[in-house]
């Protein structure tokens, strides 16, 4: 998204998304970034601001895509045709940003220490990095059952993008470790974002990890379908899918893997006894999805330590 576009938005979002002080006796205040301001009980643009750089203008976008929320998209709050990027303007999916901690609790960046710091003791041959369906599947029996031994690792963040999990890697997620695979499961998060802009950001995030970890091999599962009925967002990850599918092939020791068993139903219908919110797999879901990738995994483990001396 471009300057002027976040500019508009700030400018309008007085009755697109008006944000209000609680009215308690203890009145509390989001942590805002620099760019913005409260004035009369709503968000307006810092006087002065235009956004100079485009870390800048990456903060603002995440900051007024929480205020947003999920049920309206960027065209919808600025009008037709204004929410494409303007020309020279960088794919913001493909942006390294950081999560603004707007609860105020520092969970995102404390994860992501956390990740560097245990990676320091491990020699893991194989790295899960990704969102809510990475950080999850840690929690069930079958990552104990089929990942574990293969001396796995976990570096999933739930609410995370491509922009995120670009930022998190180049800032030294993966500097300790040398692992034979890496597996990568992103994107379902990026709201806001076009398919093709999704997919390049995907893509880069492959072209860094080729960079850090020459050595291993990337696996990209492809987007699952979501919502209880057929719906845009659903047929966005379809399309991701379809370009990647394109797209990761022609890189370094990258492959595609689409790990969806058949979640939708012939009424096209998802049931939530694979996916308890329609988004989130259930114990069911993630035992339907994991035996193909765990096969997959252990052909690339045994083609790598063929080839090591």
């Amino acid at each position: 998204m471009g300057r002027r576009c976040l500019a508009r938005v700030a400018d309008t979002i007085g009755f697109t998304a008006r944000v209000r002080e609680r009215k308690t006796s203890r009145r509390r205040r989001l942590l805002l970034p620099p760019q913005f301001a409260w004035s009369g009980g709503s968000l307006q643009v810092a006087a002065g601001n235009r956004f100079q750089s485009r870390a800048e203008t990456g903060q603002a976008e995440q900051f007024l895509g929480r205020l947003k929320g999920p049920y309206c998209s960027w065209t919808e709050l600025l009008g037709a045709g204004s929410a494409s990027m303007s020309d020279g303007d960088k794919n913001p999916a493909s942006t390294p940003t950081p999560v603004i901690d707007v609860q105020g609790d520092g969970r995102w960046m404390s994860l992501h220490h956390r990740f560097i710091a245990d990676s320091k003791d491990k020699e893991p041959e194989v790295v899960f990095i990704g969102d809510s369906l990475v950080q999850l599947l840690h929690q069930f029996e079958i990552w104990r059952e089929l990942f574990s031994p293969l001396h796995a690792l976990n570096f999933g963040i739930g609410g995370d993008a491509t922009q995120h999990v670009l930022w998190r890697l180049q800032n030294g997620e993966l500097q300790h470790i040398r692992p034979k695979i890496v597996v990568l499961w992103v994107g379902t998060n990026n709201h806001g974002h076009t398919a093709e802009q999704v997919a390049a950001g995907i893509e880069a995030i492959v072209r860094v990890i080729n960079q850090q970890q020459p050595q291993a091999r990337v696996v990209v599962l492809g987007l699952l379908p979501r919502g209880k009925t057929p719906n845009p967002l659903r047929e966005k990850n379809r399309r991701v899918n379809e370009l990647l599918e394109v797209k990761v092939p022609l890189l370094p020791n990258a492959s595609f893997l689409n790990v969806d068993p058949g979640f939708v139903h012939s009424d096209g219908t998802i049931s939530h006894h694979d996916m308890y919110d329609y988004l989130h797999l259930t114990r069911n879901g993630y035992a339907r999805l994991c035996p193909g990738l765990h096969r997959l995994l252990l052909c690339l483990l045994g083609e790598c330590h063929a080839q090591t001396p």
